[in-house]
């Protein structure tokens, strides 16, 4: 690398690529992996169902390893624990949040205190430029191609509008799935990148074998965007009973979603059945499967380990260009 990338240097890591958190595989393993070899990671805080054994998850790390690691939070009213574990986070001393669907002001607020960064999850100028302005650290630029809650815009167009509206670094999120394509971002501009589905099939993972096993079987096109699990497009493995049950929410799930009295506490029950469906799935294969996946699992041919992931993004990133 000629140039060290914005994300390299906010970190102090060597190749600037995020591990991104992803609901239910991600684990402590897979972070301290992910450090030894140079990266980052984020662990959902929602991984944990108490505040204490978050707070517990985060002294392993720090125990195991002193590189750079963040926890991604939801924001908004669906995630009951959010201020709890906001204050555990900062008092434990992580070194940055990732914020996801809801506005990042008080997150934002409260890591300056404490001397965390905040990276924000955004799809479009219009509210790159409100996190900005918020004190925000960085942009995590949710793309199209990105794996989760998938943005509506291709990152050819999201990441230089993004570079021309803000001036804190962008960090492309989607599609990415090799060495050359994280070249590719930062031609275009990007200051680092973040990486989730080509890390479901690794040895560190805690997920089930089928689940492993289908991030290797299937490719970008068996991925399809759902309103099932949370009420917002998230994208999924279209499996056979994905299939069968269909991707939209029916008559009254839309109506209670759009309903002005009742759509705060249908989307919470919603996002906590979705979340509920997704972890029976993930540690055990049955005919009710909904895996959640984004179409970069196209480049997993094979089970690998964190570090051998890793290796070969940095082989394919330092191939001269043919």
């Amino acid at each position: 690398m000629t140039k060290k990338a914005s994300l390299s240097e906010m970190l102090n890591i060597e190749f600037p690529v995020i591990m991104a958190p992803m609901f239910l595989v991600s684990n402590e393993e897979m972070i301290i992996e992910a450090i030894k070899n140079g990266i980052t990671g984020a662990i959902p805080a929602l991984n944990y169902r108490t505040v204490d054994e978050l707070r517990e998850a985060i002294r392993r790390i720090k125990k195991a390893t002193d590189g750079p690691f963040g926890i991604n939070l939801i924001v908004n009213k669906s995630n009951f624990l959010y201020r709890e574990q906001l204050k555990a986070c900062c008092e434990e001393g992580i070194s940055y949040f990732i914020t996801s669907l809801g506005s990042p002001a008080e997150t934002i607020a409260m890591s300056k205190q404490y001397g965390v960064k905040v990276f924000c999850d955004v799809v479009d100028a219009k509210y790159a430029r409100k996190v900005e302005e918020l004190g925000a650290d960085a942009i995590i630029a949710v793309n199209k191609e990105a794996g989760g809650h998938a943005g509506p815009t291709p990152f050819s167009e999201l990441i230089p509008a993004l570079k021309k509206e803000c001036k804190i670094p962008v960090i492309s999120a989607g599609g990415i799935g090799d060495g050359h394509g994280i070249k590719e971002m930062l031609d275009l501009g990007a200051d680092g990148v973040s990486m989730g589905s080509i890390f479901i099939a690794t040895k560190e993972a805690p997920v089930s074998q089928g689940y492993k096993d289908a991030c290797v079987q299937y490719g970008a096109k068996d991925i399809v965007l759902t309103t099932k699990l949370s009420g917002t497009p998230c994208t999924v493995i279209n499996t056979p009973y994905v299939s069968k049950i269909g991707t939209s929410q029916n008559f009254l799930e839309t109506f209670l979603n759009k309903n002005k009295k009742l759509k705060k506490w249908f989307k919470a029950l919603t996002f906590m059945r979705g979340m509920k469906s997704l972890q029976k799935a993930a540690f055990s294969t049955t005919y009710k499967t909904v895996w959640c996946a984004g179409p970069s699992i196209e480049y997993v041919k094979e089970i690998l380990s964190v570090s051998e992931v890793i290796d070969k993004l940095k082989s394919d990133f330092n191939e001269p260009a043919k």
